[in-house]
């Protein structure tokens, strides 16, 4: 259950990911600690820094680089990737084409999935069918993307088996059947400044992207080191700031981990909402269960919380394409 947390907890995780496959890491003094204080973050706050994450500092600014460059092409050529059902709501949207809760968001992006094909789960995996859009200005954009999403896959795993741990779980309890296969999503995301948008046919909104949950199981967020825009509600509604810490990532829990721990952790509201007159760019990699998962809480979770589980239980990929297809205006 979330707190009225005044701060966002940073936490230095190499302990955890050098010693993340290591079938005594639960006799590891630095691991321990780390799990100590993932549990205290997700308990506290369902958002935490991570450091010592080992993913190369070049590779984490050279994407946000290609973004910045992306969006700063002509709104034409960016078109050429656009945005609808056909492409698996794959590709670049407009400013405004998202809305969360029926408001459109003052940010344009480009959605990526992990790729499906037709038929893959059935009918269930359908509207997300198809291959990803990527530019081809920046000529490395897809390249690197893909590189970067690959290290975040492998660093979310490790970090979940960290909060495995944080809930009295095994150290695979949330793999296999669980995220043994996991679904990944990828936002490439761009904040106009304030000033960028006037006069232009849009909607009279100055938030980003609107309060909402994540729905997976844990987020990675590398955004822009000199605009600070990301803001986390806590329990008494007052709205945190997610200054940003050269580094380090913003991590975040989702719907589906809430679910899984039984409320034990919780998946907090937060938004975006850029004041500065700089755009800002923001990369979010989603770290999923397997499509077809069927997610309810774990035993022991149900024990811990009084033994009645608090969730009826959920398939991921239908949860997903319910917001998506909710997200998605044209």
């Amino acid at each position: 259950m979330s707190t009225d947390f005044q701060s966002i907890p940073l936490i230095d995780i190499s302990p955890l990911v050098e010693k993340w496959d290591d079938s005594n890491m639960t006799q590891n003094q630095g691991v321990m600690e780390v799990v100590r204080q993932l549990d205290k973050a997700c308990r506290e706050a369902g958002f935490f820094y991570v450091t010592g994450h080992g993913i190369p500092m070049s590779l984490v600014n050279e994407v946000r680089k290609l973004t910045h460059k992306f969006f700063s092409l002509p709104y034409e050529q960016k078109l050429k990737i656009k945005m609808t059902a056909a492409t698996g709501y794959r590709g670049y949207q407009r400013v405004g084409e998202n809305v969360t809760k029926g408001i459109p968001d003052m940010h344009e992006a480009i959605d990526c999935y992990r790729e499906l094909k037709q038929g893959m789960y059935g009918a269930l995996g359908d509207p997300l069918a198809g291959c990803n859009k990527w530019p081809v200005d920046p000529p490395s954009f897809e390249e690197v993307m893909e590189e970067y999403i690959s290290l975040c896959t492998a660093l979310s795993r490790k970090i979940m088996r960290g909060i495995a741990l944080a809930l009295g779980a095994s150290l695979d309890e949330l793999e296999v059947k669980r995220a043994g296969d996991p679904f990944w999503v990828l936002r490439i995301i761009g904040y106009p400044g304030v000033s960028s948008i006037d006069g232009q046919d849009l909607p009279n909104n100055d938030i980003g992207c609107g309060a909402h949950t994540d729905y997976g199981l844990l987020t990675l967020v590398n955004q822009d080191d000199d605009i600070t825009a990301l803001q986390v509600r806590n329990l008494s509604g007052e709205w945190i700031s997610a200054v940003p810490i050269p580094g380090a990532f913003v991590c975040n829990i989702g719907d589906m981990l809430k679910i899984l721990s039984n409320g034990i952790y919780e998946s907090t509201l937060h938004r975006v909402v850029n004041c500065s007159p700089k755009y800002r760019v923001c990369v979010a990699y989603f770290y999923e269960p397997n499509f077809d998962a069927a997610i309810e809480p774990l035993d022991i979770c149900t024990k811990r919380t009084g033994g009645t589980k608090n969730y009826e239980p959920a398939v991921y990929g239908k949860h997903l394409v319910s917001k998506v297809l909710t997200n998605f205006v044209t």
